[in-house]
């Protein structure tokens, strides 16, 4: 049987994702949660929103410790970096783009088509950064009603 580790051991191994740069590219609740896991495991994550309003969970989600924002959005977004980018705007994809060929994995959650819609679908980012993980996530798939 290993002896137990003792502490400086353990706070000297890197986090499993150490190393790995995240873009949450984020909606409400399913992809600022995934993020917020790879961020506990050591990922750097870099939170992509619209300038000024922020997250639709700042003001939801719970009581308010303190300020304005709510529990669920200081839980949802530990271990998070945050940035505002107008999408919209084409200085504000240039940035986004400068992002993304530095980045790992993308992570948004978007309706279905809104990436694209923006100019920032899989098809152009892949170009900008062919090792890029993309990975979109919708409440009800991809397509349907």
């Amino acid at each position: 049987m290993n002896a137990p580790a003792d502490s400086s051991t353990v706070s000297s191994r890197p986090l499993p994702l150490a190393g790995v740069r995240v873009l949450d590219v984020f909606q409400v609740m399913a992809g600022p949660c995934a993020c917020m896991m790879m961020g506990d495991l050591g990922a750097e994550v870099i939170k992509v929103g619209p300038p000024g309003t922020g997250d639709q969970i700042r003001h939801a989600m719970g009581f308010k410790m303190k300020g304005e924002d709510s529990i669920g959005f200081l839980n949802m977004n530990r271990n998070k970096r945050s940035i505002g980018i107008n999408l919209k705007s084409e200085a504000g994809r240039d940035l986004f783009f400068k992002l993304v060929k530095e980045a790992d994995i993308l992570v948004e959650n978007y309706q279905p088509g809104v990436m694209k819609k923006l100019g920032c679908g899989y098809d152009v980012l892949s170009k900008i950064n062919p090792a890029l993980v993309y990975v979109s996530i919708s409440g009800f798939g991809q397509s349907g009603p």
